[in-house]
């Protein structure tokens, strides 16, 4: 294992076997790259996310040879040559093909054909030595084989199979499809006119390289097939596979080679190119659903430590028409205090008393900001908060509703309003969205949250894998205060999990506040390895110990201490004091198991003890002028928030129900090669329009620098 994974991440040997015997002890990826740097040698999560992806596909590839050589074994053909074949594989379609002349098959025609004992014939024909092959073949004419017809036919079955088997013949076909083939796609005719098939219009007659065609367009193009609008189709040079297949296999020129070449033909057609063809797409979908996950995993990424505003009483609005507008108010920790509906717009226009309303709940409730969600209304429920006079001054943000409908039905939410229906929590969770993005979206199913392109498509066990880990990475970058976090958002930390995260908010209820990380002991199923794994990520806000409120794992306490009785100085002095924190000899404190790298960490936190990273949420206001695609005119200068980034551009949120979309070809007069490298999701950025169909609703824009 270890040889594989230096083969596949180029990491050090000392790197990767520690890593391993740390993933053995059932340490999670933020523990180790946050407090075990000097058994990995530094390396960072993404290292050991590879670590981890090529251990699982080299114990698969051995699970999988365990499997063929018990088979074979049975089969009684297992010999020590290919004993060692099987287990000098390196990648499961080489395994594939040694296994495939043994593996049991249905009845094919190449075994009627053995059944009728027409295999001698196909080895004779094989050997092209026969010179009377009309006579040689007459001798395995049969009640079942009538004519002579019939038994080069039958003796074509076998060879074609054995033509199939042939690890050179099928690596040299896929050389010629991995190179040279391309994938076309045409529209079913009885479908071109339906509207549902338009948004695939493109491909409705379509063809380039498999080998270049990007991820999204081949993820458009399956999901086009699938809904059953258009024919996909992969194709090489048939003549030149086929030549390159009779040059390694025809020997003569003699009756024999026109069989051979006959079943040659029948191999490729039935069974080679099929087989091979349908391989290449498949791996192509992998890698395309390995790139889509990327874009979303980056994207979620950003999404999760988006700019929170913090502790401030919040004023939450989920606008509507018909149905109204429901209001929330919530405290600094996000508990509701307040809730009801007014109807300031169409049909009814109760504009003044809903202000009335709103200016009251402002004074009364004391409220420091306002969320209005992005969705039906936004905009005009947006203008009117405007309009309104508040005694003291209030910021006014326009926050994303993507997978808030999601969560407003959830369990997790009718756990935790039970007495409230889902316009309720959705209006809640659109203002906790505000205070905390991280603490909120972790409730939500990430693929309901909408940053990602074909989320649906792609694989999605990996998809889920993926997501969980980026989720885990942010929650544990951030920490945890353990004494206000909900289920959701515990169940991430490093060594926590559901049920643990469970048992800790029924102890939290139940004890009260936590005012140690000692005490968090104390909470059933949570053992010293748990502990261990979680403590640094969670966070006591005026505890004991104000180590407690910091990044410092509880086993470097002592330490801490030390550097401070050097000093001369109590923790409390020592915390936050840059000046002091610079004279500590960093080299004295240097042991086997604690080197510069933790140090260093360990400095950082004393200097800045609790801080969130995360920058803090800034107002934004759309163009006025702009409520409907219709107002939009080319050439203008918008402001926007990137509120999507795909592979292919980002798109903009503008003001309008579309979202408009930067191509990559537009993000930059130089070549964009990751598009996130040029923006961010949720960042305020400034648009010039290119183009606005209004009937296929689409707005092209360009980056403003």
């Amino acid at each position: 294992m270890l040889q594989y994974i230096i083969q596949q991440t180029q990491l050090s040997s000392r790197s990767i076997e520690n890593t391993l015997s740390l993933l053995n002890e059932d340490a999670t990826i933020p523990f180790i790259s946050r407090y075990r740097k000097e058994r990995t040698g530094n390396l960072d999560e993404v290292q050991i996310g590879e670590i981890v992806k090529f251990k699982e596909v080299f114990e698969t590839l051995e699970k999988r040879k365990k499997t063929i050589l018990k088979a074979l074994e049975a089969q009684q053909v297992l010999t020590d040559e290919l004993t060692q074949k099987v287990n000098l594989s390196r990648d499961l379609i080489s395994l594939e093909d040694l296994y495939l002349p043994f593996k049991k098959k249905r009845k094919t025609k190449a075994e009627t054909a053995r059944l009728q004992g027409l295999e001698p014939l196909a080895k004779l024909i094989m050997s092209q030595r026969v010179n009377d092959l009309e006579y040689t073949t007459s001798k395995y004419t049969s009640k079942e084989v009538e004519t002579t017809d019939n038994a080069l036919e039958g003796a074509r079955f076998i060879i074609a199979e054995w033509i199939n088997e042939r690890t050179d013949i099928r690596n040299n076909i896929r050389h010629q499809i991995e190179r040279f083939a391309s994938i076309s796609s045409k529209v079913i005719k009885s479908k071109v006119a339906e509207e549902k098939a338009q948004k695939f219009k493109d491909y409705f007659d379509w063809q380039e390289s498999l080998k270049r065609i990007p991820s999204h367009r081949f993820l458009a193009i399956l999901r086009a097939e699938k809904e059953g609008f258009i024919r996909v189709k992969i194709e090489i040079d048939t003549e030149s596979a086929l030549q390159k297949m009779e040059a390694r296999i025809i020997r003569s020129q003699n009756a024999c080679a026109t069989q051979i070449q006959l079943a040659i033909g029948d191999a490729y057609k039935r069974l080679l190119f099929p087989s091979l063809s349908n391989e290449a797409l498949s791996i192509a979908k992998e890698k395309a659903d390995e790139a889509a996950i990327i874009v979303f995993t980056k994207n979620l990424k950003q999404l999760l430590l988006g700019a929170p505003l913090g502790e401030k009483r919040m004023l939450a609005i989920d606008p509507g028409f018909k149905s109204g507008c429901k209001i929330v108010c919530l405290n600094k920790q996000g508990d509701l205090i307040h809730n009801e509906t007014i109807f300031p717009h169409a049909p009814q226009n109760q504009t003044i008393a809903a202000i009335k309303k709103i200016s009251a709940l402002a004074e009364v409730h004391k409220i420091e900001a306002i969320a209005i969600g992005n969705g039906t209304a936004s905009r005009e429920t947006e203008r009117l908060i405007k309009k309104i006079q508040f005694k003291n001054s209030l910021d006014v943000f326009v926050v994303s509703e993507a997978g808030a409908s999601i969560y407003s039905a959830s369990k997790i939410a009718r756990d935790e309003f039970p007495d409230y229906d889902v316009t309720v929590r959705g209006a809640i969770s659109i203002g906790r969205r505000l205070q905390d993005p991280l603490a909120e979206l972790v409730k939500i199913d990430a693929k309901s949250i909408g940053v990602g392109q074909y989320q649906h498509d792609v694989d999605q066990i990996k998809l889920k894998t993926s997501l969980d880990t980026v989720v885990a990475s942010c929650v544990n970058t951030i920490g945890v205060n353990i004494n206000t976090a909900s289920e959701s958002l515990l169940s991430y930390v490093s060594g926590i999990g559901p049920k643990i995260a469970e048992n800790i908010v029924n102890y939290r209820n139940e004890n009260g506040s936590f005012t140690s990380r000692v005490a968090i002991k104390k909470v059933p199923r949570l053992g010293g390895k748990a502990f261990e794994q979680a403590a640094g990520f969670l966070r006591i806000k005026n505890g004991k110990n104000p180590l407690d409120n910091s990044a410092v794992h509880p086993e470097s306490y002592g330490l801490v201490d030390k550097m401070a009785k050097d000093l001369k100085k109590s923790i409390s002095e020592f915390i936050g004091n840059k000046e002091i924190l610079q004279k500590i000899p960093l080299d004295k404190h240097t042991t086997e198991t604690i080197g510069l790298p933790t140090l260093q960490d360990i400095l950082r936190e004393l200097e800045k003890p609790g801080v969130d990273p995360r920058a803090k949420a800034k107002v934004f206001s759309f163009d006025a002028g702009i409520k409907t695609i219709s107002d939009i005119r080319i050439g203008q200068m918008l402001p926007g928030i990137v509120n999507n980034i795909t592979n292919f551009g980002c798109f903009v949120d503008i003001g309008t129900k579309e979202s408009g979309l930067i191509h990559v070809s537009n993000l930059s007069d130089t070549f964009v090669k990751d598009v996130s490298a040029i923006v961010r999701l949720q960042q305020q950025i400034m648009v010039k329009v290119l183009e606005v169909d209004v009937v296929r609703k689409r707005i092209q824009l360009a980056l403003v620098k």
